[in-house]
């Protein structure tokens, strides 16, 4: 169904404005924690009135939750595009592996402070948003589950390989080797933190030598 111009306008400007407010939020969030964070100082750093972050988002919770899925729904779209890119290029499993890794860590460079709150959630069990964080962690996981699974299927992974554990451990890989590397080693290049990963996946997921 076709939109006039005037309402994908709203849209559009209605889309600008929840994107100012999941920055505002994430950023002041991971600078002082959720329950210090008050909408006024999200509405504050976001430039907009108070009645804007109510008219967008119910509450503060739900503004967080929204920005959780916002965050990881990007995420899993960068390492599906990564895979997706790799095949038409004509590479292989692992070549699809390697190009996540990397996509994982370029969006993990670009937005350091969501990635924090992420990670610091996931083990976080009294949240009212704890159910939607695991579902938008299962559909990331899913993407690299679904590479190792044509891997096996093609004969280029061993079917000994626990898919889901697997792709579990190799998410958790880039995450914290990439908070790692920005908290504590952060004169690495991004390329330097690829290639390091890279050698480990070359290793122990392909079975090489």
């Amino acid at each position: 169904m076709e939109r006039s111009s005037t309402t994908s306008g709203a849209g559009t400007r209605r889309e600008a404005t929840r994107q100012k407010l999941y920055e505002a939020a994430v950023t002041l969030i991971a600078e002082q924690g959720f329950s210090a964070t008050t909408v006024d100082e999200i509405a504050e750093r976001a430039g907009v009135a108070k009645g804007t972050v109510y008219y967008n988002f119910a509450s503060k919770s739900v503004l967080f939750e929204e920005l959780l899925r916002h965050g990881v729904g990007l995420l899993t779209a960068s390492l599906r595009e990564a895979a997706e890119r790799t095949a038409r290029d004509g590479g292989s499993k692992v070549d699809a592996l390697d190009a996540m890794i990397r996509a994982g860590l370029v969006f993990i460079d670009r937005y350091p402070a969501f990635t924090q709150l992420y990670v610091a959630e996931l083990w976080r069990t009294n949240r009212a948003w704890q159910s939607t964080l695991m579902v938008v962690r299962r559909e990331a996981v899913a993407v690299v589950e679904a590479v190792l699974r044509e891997g096996i299927d093609d004969g280029e992974f061993t079917d000994e390989i626990d898919v889901p554990l697997t792709a579990a451990a190799l998410v958790g890989m880039v995450l914290v080797a990439a908070l790692d590397w920005q908290a504590f080693q952060p004169e690495r290049s991004l390329d330097d933190v690829h290639a390091a990963l890279s050698r480990l996946l070359q290793g122990r997921v392909s079975g090489r030598p």
